[in-house]
């Protein structure tokens, strides 16, 4: 037996993949006690069905990847008060490189979204931060070498 990998969520995100999960579960449901298309009793292949059992492999296939990621989930919570002043996930993280500011939330890979201002704790920057305090430094070097320092730390997840 494998270990299973956890997956790491916001409440509002592990929201998101149930709804997901049970849009899928009523298309499947619809799909299943509609009419199907017959299969042909000739040596020809109906498109029109092949594209039917398609279609419902592929339903099939996301509702097992959702029903995994939720079997794993794990909710991302505040940390008590005194573990607050290390970055953990959830934590919404002030640095300034290179003499400009960035903010931005750690998240779990299935809601990192740079362009929203959540990066991944498995991406490079992410996991270097983990457990960084105010004041600490980070050498990141994708695409060049660059000190990330650590201006504030603070945790809001819902």
């Amino acid at each position: 037996m494998t270990d299973e990998k956890n997956f790491y969520l916001t409440k509002e995100g592990l929201k998101n993949i149930k709804k997901e999960y049970e849009d899928l579960l009523l298309i499947k449901h619809q799909k299943t006690t509609g009419e199907a298309p017959k299969i042909l009793h000739s040596e020809d292949v109906d498109p029109e069905y092949l594209s039917y059992q398609e279609d419902l492999i592929m339903l099939d296939s996301k509702m097992l990847e959702l029903e995994t990621i939720l079997k794993n989930a794990k909710l991302i919570k505040v940390p008590p008060k005194d573990k607050q002043e290390a970055i953990d996930l959830g934590a919404t993280v002030l640095v300034d490189i290179g003499g400009s500011k960035d903010e931005f939330m750690i998240v779990g890979t299935l809601e990192a979204n740079p362009s929203e201002g959540k990066i991944s704790n498995e991406s490079p920057v992410g996991r270097l931060l983990l457990g960084k305090k105010v004041g600490e430094e980070v050498m990141v070097s994708a695409p060049n070498k660059t000190i990330c320092k650590i201006k504030k730390i603070k945790y809001s997840v819902a």
